[in-house]
C-alpha cells in the first residue's frame, strides 16, 4: 500500500467515471478530462470549492483524477476544503494541541489521521484516546501490549514520528510489524522483535531485536543517550532499499535495520507500564538532507 490518503466513505461513482469514462466518448466525464475542457472545467474555482468542500477523502482523491482543472484546485492542501474535511474527521484536541504541530497542511494532517495507530489491530489491553492518535494501555499485570498502524507499507519512502507520555517501564519498544506479527503476550518482554514478523528498538536499554534476539545496541556510540519522554523519535522506512532508521530530533541515528522483506510493514509499538501512553503521527514522505 502507498503512503497517499486515501480510504474512507462515500461514492466511487465519480471516481469511476472518471478512471474509465475519461477516454469514452459518449461520457458526461469525458469533456471534462481534457485538461479542463467541458462544464465541469469551466465552473469557478469558489464554486468548485464550495462543493468539494462537502466531500468526503474517498471522493475528493477521486475527483483529482477528473481534470486538470479539479486537480489544480485540490492541490492546495491548506484550502477551504481541505480545512473542512480536516474540522468534521479529526477532533478539537487534535486540531487545537501540538500532537500535529510538524504537519503544517490540513490535507497532511488528515493523511496522518488515516495512518494512525489503529484501535481494531490491537491488543484488548489498550485503546486509542479520543484525539485519534494516542495509545493508552490499561493497568493489567503481567502483560505486554502493542498496537499497528492502520496502513502498512510495501513500497515507497515513509517517515512517523512517535513518543512516550508516560513511564516506560522494563520494555518500550518501537518500530515495525507484519500482520501476522502478535499484539499481545503474557509476560513483560520485548514484543516486537520478538519473532521473525517484527523488528524493534527497545528505547529503555536502546536493544535492536529481531526474530527474538538482540541485534546489537542503537545508536552505535559511546554512551548513548536514554530516551527521555516526551521526546520525538523519528521512524523512517525505506521500502525500495529495505531500510528501517531513526532520528531523534534533528539528528539521525543510523540505519537500525537492512535487507526487510518484500512484505506489506505497518508501524507498530509496544508497551508494558500501566497507564502509559504513546502518540503517533504519520508525517509522509521523509525530506532528505
Amino acid at each position: 500500500m502507498s503512503g497517499a490518503a486515501g480510504g474512507g466513505g462515500g461514492s466511487s461513482c465519480l471516481g469511476a467515471a472518471a478512471a474509465a469514462g475519461c477516454s469514452s466518448a459518449g461520457s458526461p466525464y469525458a469533456a471534462a478530462a481534457g485538461g479542463g475542457a467541458g462544464v465541469a472545467g469551466r465552473l469557478p474555482a469558489r464554486v468548485l470549492e464550495h462543493i468539494f468542500s462537502y466531500l468526503e477523502l474517498f471522493d475528493l482523491m477521486r475527483c483529482s483524477l477528473v481534470c486538470w482543472h479539479w486537480n489544480n484546485i485540490l492541490a492546495d492542501e491548506n484550502s477551504e476544503v481541505w480545512r473542512s474535511l480536516s474540522s468534521r474527521s479529526l477532533s478539537d484536541e487534535a486540531l487545537r494541541s501540538d500532537i500535529l504541530c510538524n504537519l503544517p497542511t490540513y490535507k497532511g494532517k488528515l493523511k496522518a489521521f488515516q495512518h494512525a495507530l489503529s484501535s481494531h489491530d490491537c491488543s484488548r489491553n489498550v485503546y486509542v484516546k479520543k484525539n485519534g492518535f494516542t495509545l493508552h494501555r490499561n493497568p493489567i499485570a503481567q502483560s505486554t501490549d502493542g498496537a499497528r498502524g492502520k496502513i502498512g507499507f510495501s513500497e515507497g519512502r515513509h517517515a512517523w514520528e512517535i513518543w512516550w507520555e508516560g513511564p516506560l517501564g522494563t520494555v518500550a519498544v518501537i518500530g515495525i510489524a507484519t500482520k501476522r506479527a502478535a499484539m499481545q503476550c503474557q509476560g513483560y518482554v520485548a514484543l516486537l522483535g520478538s519473532d521473525d514478523q517484527s523488528w524493534g528498538w527497545n528505547l529503555v536499554d536502546n536493544n535492536l531485536l529481531h526474530n527474538g534476539e538482540v541485534n546489537g545496541n542503537f545508536p552505535q556510540c559511546n554512551n548513548a543517550p536514554k530516551y527521555q519522554i516526551g521526546e520525538r523519535i523519528r521512524v523512517i522506512l525505506d521500502m525500495d532499499d529495505k531500510t528501517l532508521a531513526f532520528e531523534r530530533g534533528f539528528e539521525f541515528l543510523g540505519v537500525a535495520f537492512r535487507g526487510l522483506p518484500k512484505a506489506c510493514l505497518f508501524p507498530a509499538v509496544s508497551a508494558v507500564y500501566g497507564n502509559t501512553e504513546v502518540t503517533m503521527v504519520y508525517l509522509g514522505k521523509p525530506l532528505d538532507g
